[in-house]
This record gives structure tokens, C-alpha cells and sequence, in this order.
């Protein structure tokens, strides 16, 4: 089979080394004689994989001791509403960025935990930019902020602390591409589905020193305390998922960790962005300030290209490029394990067309 370069907005492509590992985990698991899938999660191989994948992510993060490290099930979704528990006192409010859909739905859900006030939005020019950050009142316990937008291709380029409160942050779409300083955030969260490995979990990065001083009964699953306490096994964990997850941060280690990732990222930003930027056929979709290095949104500037460009991108092996329904256009994402040839493939299809059209 011809070779596919996968663009895909999530789940995200994967290292094809940690593809076939966890692959052959499935049949059997090393000299385990059982299937990944098939062996109690309170074994000790087991145990020691859980183990393991907390201190790489804290590692790979850096992140200082006060942070502890959970994966858990439910994905962001579930996180939107587990983070506002957990750190929203009773009666108490938070304030939140509207950057997009994720943003918009994470707002939504906090909304049953607190007061919540929306004092940053790019909403009114179609989230193609990212908003300033006003200096937030100090009654809200902490700031929220989508890190970076998938469907509208737009990306924090620096960590809010004009905020002037704790940060809380959704870095599911960008988490382990770059780095950044932990010390203003109290709590990061991340769906493993976009750089970090198959869908089925959720990394936190909590602050343990704020845990408990909501006032609120949380119920257990929500509780981030209550999964501490159990070492992230409080029920059965995604095996799977963490299984993989570890297998991709340890690749990432072996590629020099997070600083040199972030290298690549940047240079496959460069590379598609001066090409849309060059080819007259194409235009970008976010403002150029804003514009994220983990996905690029673009557009055809004549729509009757559109059939021809589709042929043309497919025929070159191309996947999972085409925009999302609420904005149209394409979208190439380019997460850590996409390499930088395919970003090139999707280039040349580009000049080509611009060449023959």
C-alpha cells in the first residue's frame, strides 16, 4: 500500500515504531503470555506502565513537584465540568476565554459549577483571532483558556498572565508541541487523541496544593483528590490508551524531548504557511498573528477549484485535510508525529496545481 500522509484533525497520526508496539502489546504483551487488553490493571506490569507514563509526562512538561500527574477517563468533554469542581469554590466564579467551539463548550459546562464570565472573545470576528487578555478580578479563582483552536486554526503564541489570577488551560490540541513555564497554572488538561496517543484518555497536570478547598461534595469521579489518593486507579484505567501514550512519550524522549519537537512543529508551520501566503489560488483562514503552529486552515480564494484540488491532494496519498463543516475550506494538521516530507507532499500538490489550473 502507497504510502498516506495524514493530516488528521484527531485522533492524531501516530509514531509508526509505536504504531507496531502496541500492536503486537495486543496479541501478547512482552513475557507476559496475555494480551495487553486481557491483563488485570492491578497487575504489576501494569502498575509499573501507569507508573511510568506520569513521570515521563511530568518529565517531558517539566513540571515542578507541587504538580501531580492523573489519566484518567472521559476525555476534555468530561474535563471542562471535573476542572470547575474541583477549583471554583461553592458560590464562588471563574472567569474564561472564548476562542472557539471547544472553548465555547468548556464554558457551557462550567456553568454548573460557578459563575461564569466570559472576558475574552473572539467571537464577533468569526474566531479567527485571538483576543486580548484583560486583567481579570481578582474574585475569580482562576483564568480559563483554550490553548490552542483546531477548527479555526489559532493558537496562544504566549502564555495570559496579564490574567493576573491562576491559569487554568485546555492544551489538548497542543500539549507536549512546545514549551512553556508551568508556574502560573494551577491545572492543565489534555485529551491524549492529538499529540500524545489514541483516544480514550485525558491527562491533568494538577496543582495538589488547591485540591480540597472547594467546599463542595464533589462526587468521586470528579473528585481529582479522589483519583490522587489512588495513584490514577480508582477504576479501571483506558489500559490501551495509557499503554500507547507511554510508548509515544517515549518516543518523543528518545527524539530529545519537548524543546527539540518543538523545532520540527515550527518548521512544518513555516513550510505551509509560506506557501499559502506565495500561492495566489490560496488564502489563510486565521489572522497571521494568531495562526496555530499545530493546525493550518486555508482556503481555495475561487470555489469552482475545488473538485480538481480535491482529486489532486488525494491522488498524492493526502488525508484528512478537509476543513471543518462549520468553516469550510482545509485544515492540514500537522501534530508532533507527522513528519515534515508530508508537509513537503502537500506542498508540491499546491504549486502544481497553482502550475496547471
Amino acid at each position: 500500500m502507497s504510502k498516506i500522509h495524514n493530516f488528521s484533525a484527531g485522533p492524531c497520526i501516530l509514531p509508526q515504531e509505536v504504531l507496531k508496539e502496541a500492536s503486537e502489546a495486543v496479541k501478547e504483551w512482552g513475557d507476559n503470555g496475555l494480551s495487553l487488553i486481557e491483563m488485570s490493571h492491578r497487575s504489576k506490569p501494569f502498575i509499573a506502565v501507569m507508573e511510568e507514563t506520569r513521570a515521563l509526562t511530568k518529565e517531558l512538561l517539566g513540571l515542578p513537584d507541587r504538580f501531580e500527574i492523573l489519566y484518567l477517563q472521559g476525555g476534555a468533554s468530561l474535563a471542562f465540568l471535573t476542572a470547575a469542581y474541583n477549583l471554583i469554590p461553592e458560590g464562588g466564579s471563574a472567569a474564561y476565554s472564548d476562542t472557539g467551539t471547544w472553548a465555547n463548550k468548556s464554558i457551557k459546562e462550567a456553568k454548573h459549577a460557578g459563575n461564569i464570565e466570559v472576558v475574552a472573545s473572539s467571537k464577533d470576528s468569526g474566531y479567527k483571532s485571538i483576543p486580548p487578555t484583560p486583567k481579570v478580578d481578582s474574585k475569580h479563582s482562576f483564568f480559563h483558556y483554550t490553548t490552542n483552536n483546531t477548527i479555526f486554526g489559532t493558537q496562544y503564541k504566549g502564555i495570559p498572565t496579564e490574567a493576573g489570577v491562576p491559569l487554568v488551560a485546555d492544551m489538548s490540541s497542543d500539549i507536549m508541541s512546545k514549551k512553556f513555564d508551568s508556574s502560573p497554572f494551577q491545572l492543565i488538561y489534555a485529551g491524549a487523541q492529538k499529540n500524545m496517543g489514541p483516544a480514550g484518555t485525558v491527562m491533568y497536570a494538577i496543582d495538589k496544593d488547591v485540591l480540597g478547598k472547594s467546599g463542595r461534595n464533589i462526587p468521586s469521579y470528579l473528585d481529582l483528590g479522589v483519583h490522587l489518593s489512588k495513584d490514577s486507579m480508582f477504576n479501571t484505567p483506558p489500559v490501551f490508551s495509557v499503554f500507547t501514550t507511554l510508548l509515544t512519550l517515549r518516543w518523543l524522549r528518545d527524539l530529545g524531548g519537548v524543546e527539540a519537537i518543538e523545532a520540527r512543529n515550527n518548521a512544518k508551520a513555516e513550510f505551509i504557511y509560506n506557501e499559502i501566503d506565495r500561492n495566489p489560488l490560496f488564502k489563510g483562514h486565521a489572522e497571521i498573528d494568531s495562526r496555530s503552529t499545530m493546525n493550518a486552515t486555508f482556503m481555495l480564494n475561487d470555489e469552482s477549484h475545488k473538485d480538481a484540488f480535491n482529486a489532486a491532494w488525494a491522488a498524492a496519498g493526502i488525508s484528512g485535510i478537509n476543513g471543518h463543516r462549520s468553516i469550510g475550506g482545509y485544515r492540514a494538521s500537522m501534530y508532533n508525529a507527522l513528519p515534515l516530507e508530508s508537509v513537503g507532499v502537500l506542498v508540491d500538490v499546491m504549486k502544481e496545481f497553482e502550475r496547471t489550473i
